[in-house]
């Protein structure tokens, strides 16, 4: 059991013992798909467990969970049934405390997600909610109006959910109940002081169980206001919030962080050490550092890495905005994430034409990728492998957080040719008729462990226990996976988990406490060079530690001159000029 400080820390800053997340690397596990320890085609907790091993020689600081708890998978787990509770499919409230034990003893820390916006339609409270009818304190934990026009048969607003439709579902007795996402997901009301203290419980429940942090979903969304007669001149787009004043009406409003200031108040800083969280939250960069705040969540995800094309500007920016972010947090540390389980993943990304828009404009159609000019293009493979190796070093060297995707380590791309009718995601349910969009499932697909093509490529046990046959994994495996196995890769020096390994290695060994970063002047440029495969520039990421150590990234067709030191590593080797070429890295100590 943890130790609990029974005088609360009303911090003002972060203190030296909060110190492990400021600079760790993150591996988000997405536990449906990492490995099936039973045979039901689904990925468990002693999935995970039984990996520890694989994930210490990664070396990792932490592992973040994606949803585990009881859910019918409306939204891949993010539709909670039970939050304190693992779901039945994935294994026991046993097998998470020696997922944690084990965890722990390879000095790896544990954040699990939590869904605090919404639940599952399923959940005891909604059903409740239900039953109980219009007026009662079963429906008020919920967002629960009635309709507009002559018989409510209107929804109270025109807000269209994040996943297609009305943002409203009309239920039996006439009200409509909000979910800003799926129907299967009813917004929680946190103006209610019985939603509050449940979550204080939760909280409390998984620190008690040995979890060092939690992954917030949807900051941004818990406060609300729907008592206004201006609604319908919003939009509920999660991902691209505009109003930059608090003052939307369900998004980023400032009464959210009076939330986040009673979490760390009433449980974080009640344990020694104090626990932390990172905020998912799509607000407009000015307002993203006031997640982050000491007396808050601690953290907020800077997700403009993940929105960049393969482009010096772009990066170049969004490394600025990131440092920018941490200046202005009083002692918390920006994150970096390339992808993610919501994202396209990057090694695709790259391999694609690199256009000034944002990756979102690319879905996966077939084995090719369709812009919505209705042009398609085929992935360069080799292209989206070189630059991820060369990514991972210019993310990596970086201070603050880095969180990795469970199979970036392995270099995987998107699964882009999952058919229709096999895809779970509720973006691709909504659009289906269309064809238009496929959704988050082909970051999502079952990790290859063996190179067995003739089963599960090991995500699977070859049987179940009880003799029955194995199921198969819940999204297909495509035959190419067996290139990027761990077993095809592991002892193989030039693969990109061996890159990974020696990046996460090395950066241990370079890591200083400060935090800070400067431009390598003469080294970090733009050069107007056009790279060859499309018109943005080329140029020069440069960039030094405190403690002298230096990245180097070259997006320019010219091979590049290194500053004065030592070459520590480089995802490419250097020409026979020991110059840097394009689309590489190299770690330096510089002189």
């Amino acid at each position: 059991m943890p130790d609990r400080n029974d005088t609360n820390n009303n911090a003002s800053a972060f203190t030296k013992v909060d110190l492990w997340w400021k600079q760790a690397v993150v591996y988000q596990v997405y536990p449906r798909s990492f490995k099936d320890s039973t045979g039901s085609g689904l990925g468990d907790i002693a999935g995970v467990t039984s990996q520890m091993d694989y994930l210490s020689q990664l070396g990792i600081d932490a592992i973040w969970l994606s949803p585990f708890y009881p859910s019918e998978l409306a939204d891949g787990g993010y539709d909670v049934q039970d939050y304190r509770d693992v779901d039945p499919k994935l294994g026991t409230m046993d097998d998470f405390d020696a997922m944690v034990e084990a965890a722990h003893s390879h000095g790896i820390k544990v954040v699990v997600d939590i869904v605090p916006n919404h639940s599952s339609h399923l959940h005891p409270w909604f059903q409740a909610a239900l039953k109980a009818g219009p007026g009662s304190p079963e429906r008020d934990r919920y967002v629960f109006r009635d309709g507009r026009g002559e018989h409510g048969e209107l929804p109270p607003t025109n807000w269209i959910a994040n996943f297609g439709g009305s943002a409203w579902t009309r239920v039996s007795d006439g009200q409509w109940y909000l979910h800003l996402f799926a129907k299967e997901q009813p917004d929680f009301n946190w103006d209610n002081r019985e939603v509050r203290d449940d979550f204080l419980k939760t909280l409390t429940f998984w620190c008690d169980h040995g979890t060092d942090g939690f992954r917030v979903d949807v900051a941004e969304g818990l406060a609300k206001d729907l008592d206004r007669d201006d609604l319908d001149d919003y939009d509920v787009d999660a991902m691209h919030i505009t109003v930059t004043d608090g003052s939307h009406p369900v998004y980023d409003r400032d009464e959210v962080h009076e939330i986040f200031r009673e979490w760390r108040k009433e449980v974080f800083d009640k344990y020694t050490p104090a626990r932390f969280a990172v905020g998912e939250a799509w607000v407009p960069s000015s307002r993203q550092h006031l997640y982050a705040r000491p007396d808050e969540l601690g953290q907020v995800f800077n997700f403009a890495f993940a929105e960049c094309n393969w482009s010096r500007a772009e990066l170049h920016d969004a490394i600025q905005a990131g440092i920018d972010l941490a200046a202005r947090t009083n002692g918390s540390t920006s994150t970096w994430v390339m992808s993610n389980h919501d994202v396209p993943r990057h090694a695709s990304r790259y391999a694609l034409p690199q256009v000034e828009t944002d990756n979102g404009l690319y879905h996966a159609i077939a084995n090719d990728w369709l812009l919505r000019d209705g042009r398609t293009y085929h992935e360069d493979r080799e292209l989206g492998t070189k630059r991820a190796k060369a990514a991972i070093m210019l993310e990596m060297a970086l201070p603050g957080s880095a969180y990795v995707y469970q199979g970036e380590e392995l270099g995987l791309f998107e699964v882009a040719d999952i058919p229709w009718n096999e895809l779970e995601d509720p973006w691709a349910s909504g659009t289906r008729q269309a064809l238009t969009k496929k959704g988050r499932d082909g970051c999502r697909v079952p990790l290859p462990w063996t190179s067995d093509a003739d089963g599960t490529f090991g995500f699977s046990p070859d049987q179940c226990e009880d003799g029955q046959p194995v199921a198969t994994p819940h999204l297909p495996q495509p035959a190419w996976f067996a290139d990027y196995a761990v077993t095809a890769e592991e002892g193989d020096d030039d693969s990109m988990l061996s890159h990974y390994r020696k990046v996460l290695a090395l950066r241990h060994q370079c890591q200083c406490e400060d935090t800070s970063l400067r431009w390598l002047d003469g080294f970090d440029r733009s050069s107007g060079l056009p790279d060859g495969a499309n018109g943005l520039t080329g140029g020069v990421i440069a960039y030094a530690r405190a403690n002298g150590w230096a990245n180097v990234t070259n997006f320019s067709r010219e091979a590049v001159e290194l500053p004065q030191g030592k070459v520590l590593l480089t995802s490419q080797p250097l020409d026979d000029q020991g110059r840097l070429p394009q689309d590489a890295s190299a770690w330096m100590m510089l002189d």
